[in-house]
């Protein structure tokens, strides 16, 4: 994976990488919530990978739109 990121990477936040949308992954995590300190404006408490989603393609992962809304509809913000 990080040879992946490191041969992908399309802009770089101090040591955040953003890469060319190309895989998905089903992402776990404990919490959910709003957070003006990260740049997505969400933070997630114990995020880890909890598949890569093969059977996927880009078009049919989540947005971070989609995700804001999901918040705002169960009262975390965003």
């Amino acid at each position: 994976m990080d040879a992946f990121v490191r041969a992908n990477t399309i802009d770089r936040f101090g040591p955040v990488r953003s890469v060319k949308p190309e895989l998905v992954f089903e992402i776990a995590f404990e919490g959910i919530q709003a957070s003006p300190r990260h740049k997505s404006g969400i933070a997630v408490r114990f995020p880890r990978m909890a598949r890569w989603r093969h059977d996927k393609t880009v078009a049919d992962a989540d947005t971070l739109d989609a995700l804001h809304a999901l918040l705002r509809q169960h009262g975390g913000g965003a």
